[in-house]
């Protein structure tokens, strides 16, 4: 279990990394991570606040990890340590599944750059994210 949790540290890692990235001003890879209407016009355009959020939210997903298997000595809050795991399970499966229009392995508009990248990549990282973790937790 120690190396799944190795390597979804890593992959919260670079995914926080990627978002401090953008929030300091970077461009690479930006133009296709937001969902757009069938016009390519975005659905939103995240802030740089709510880019950092996202960097954070990540990064302590990934420590969280560490914690859990003690690769960092710290105690957690008790809800965190019972319940930690089980919240990142829900909400990268429902990522996954996605809001049955713009998101998602459900998704009606699929003809956007978005769209492709998340049929390919996003939502099966989603799901890979939320089935290892829930194989720790039922293993734990």
């Amino acid at each position: 279990m120690n190396i799944i949790a190795l390597l979804l540290f890593l992959i919260f890692a670079i995914i926080s990394g990627i978002h401090f990235y953008w929030g300091f001003g970077g461009k690479w890879g930006s133009k296709a991570v937001v969902p757009t209407k069938d016009d390519q016009t975005p659905l939103f355009v995240p802030s740089t606040i709510s880019t950092f959020v996202v960097a954070v939210g990540t990064l302590f997903f990934g420590v969280l990890y560490l914690i859990k298997f003690e690769f960092i000595q710290l105690s957690l809050p008790l809800w965190l340590d019972k319940y930690g795991f089980w919240i990142i399970i829900s909400i990268f499966i429902l990522r996954a599944i996605g809001e049955f229009n713009y998101v998602g392995f459900f998704k009606k508009h699929k003809s956007s750059q978005f769209a492709a990248n998340d049929t390919k990549y996003y939502s099966p990282l989603c799901l890979i994210i939320g089935i290892l973790t829930l194989v720790i937790e039922l293993n734990n």
